[in-house]
């Protein structure tokens, strides 16, 4: 499978809500959706409301969904929650979940200390990375994924600028900019995402 023709199963929800219809049905950090298909497996990054939020977790839950979190957002969730750390692998379903630091630098919001949380999912041949809360941090320099899904809104995770720094860094096949458009950011930083990248990194925005 090609890196395109993967991309076309990942469905942006909002925010920093995903959903990938691969050979399972993958949720990341559901929030304000409306329904969906059932997941066979979610994966929350953190316990900020807008990333473990658990009515839109029963949205898409069935009983056998596998949810993938860290210590906090485990508190608030029911049904079969496995807890990870930043540095953990595991497989849930036939899926290879790497559990990978997501924090800030130089603000508060999300300390290194938490132990919150990004993923790479492997499935169907492709390594996708969904960053999470982050600022462009140092372990990005060791990635190796096909596709990365980055902030670019700046106030709570990387700005657009830094988030091309991040790009830069782990050079993806493809790129798909994330966290704008509820809380903070808008399309405009998307797209200055993209331009910054022309020609360097390819970018999609869905």
């Amino acid at each position: 499978m090609t890196v395109k023709e993967f991309a076309e199963k990942i469905v942006w929800m909002g925010h920093d809500a995903f959903r990938i219809d691969a050979e399972k049905i993958l949720y990341i950090d559901p929030y304000q959706i409306k329904s969906g298909p059932k997941a066979d497996l979610i994966l929350v990054t953190h316990d900020h409301f807008d990333h473990c939020s658990p009515e839109d977790v029963e949205k898409v839950q069935k009983d056998d969904t596998i949810i993938v979190t860290e210590k906090d957002s485990a508190k608030k969730l029911k049904g079969h929650v496995k807890v990870v750390c930043p540095g953990d692998a595991t497989t849930v379903q036939g899926i290879r979940v790497e559990a990978v630091p997501a924090y800030n630098t130089d603000k508060q919001f999300h300390p290194k200390a938490n132990g919150w949380l990004g993923f790479i999912v492997e499935t169907e041949g492709i390594r996708l990375y969904h960053a999470g809360d982050t600022d462009f941090i140092p372990e990005m320099q060791d990635l190796k994924v096909d596709i990365a899904l980055l902030p670019v809104s700046g106030t709570y995770v990387m700005t657009a600028d830094e988030a091309v720094q991040a790009a830069l860094a782990i050079k993806p096949a493809l790129a798909i900019p994330m966290h704008y458009g509820a809380i903070v950011g808008g399309p405009s930083d998307a797209e200055r995402f993209k331009e910054a990248l022309a020609g360097k990194v390819d970018v999609m925005i869905l």
